[in-house]
């Protein structure tokens, strides 16, 4: 949603609707935001064992017969 509402900004933007940056940023107001509530360290963690598993899966998919 977020997407599509960003390239209906910029169209808007580009035929004139809106005049500048200014009149969209007055618009978009956030409904709620996150905030991360797990520890830095234990984030790292998961985020080093996700980039790892990637990692395996990039060279898993490099090692595969090219008519699989």
């Amino acid at each position: 949603e977020t997407t599509s509402l960003g390239a209906a900004y910029a169209a808007g933007l580009a035929v004139g609707f809106w005049h500048d940056l200014d009149g969209v940023r007055r618009l978009w107001v956030p409904e709620c935001t996150f905030e991360p509530r797990l520890p830095a360290a234990r984030r790292e963690e998961l985020y080093a064992g996700w980039k790892r598993a990637l990692q395996g899966a990039l060279h898993w998919a490099a090692a595969a017969p090219a008519d699989a």
